[in-house]
């Protein structure tokens, strides 16, 4: 897949002093994507997922609770009537994206 040399980075502790990213770099990472959605103000990345079941969008949840922890970037997460899922990365001690939401972006795409 494209983002694999997002998805073998590791996100990197954000103190919120930090810019978010320009045009050019969210552009660049964001190509490097498949599935996801860019926000108009490219402040947020997210993705919509139609599970089978309720099970089956909790395990998925779970998977990404595990690497969100591991990470120590955190996606929001909203499941809505049992089994649809939109995960949202943003970062926002910044107030926008940094590398590390796109290194989610590409670990999450791995799991299913």
């Amino acid at each position: 897949m494209k983002e694999n040399n997002l998805s073998t980075k590791t996100c990197k502790p954000c103190e919120g002093t930090e810019k978010p990213l320009g045009k050019i770099e969210v552009t660049n990472f964001f190509n490097s994507l498949e599935g996801w959605v860019l926000t108009n103000e490219e402040t947020l990345l997210y993705r919509e997922y139609k599970m089978k079941n309720f099970m089956e969008a909790i395990d998925f949840i779970n998977m990404i609770a595990k690497i969100a922890e591991e990470q120590g970037h955190h996606p929001d997460l909203h499941l809505i009537n049992y089994k649809f899922l939109k995960i949202e990365l943003s970062t926002h001690t910044i107030g926008g994206l940094s590398q590390n939401d796109f290194i989610m972006a590409a670990k999450i795409n791995e799991i299913l």
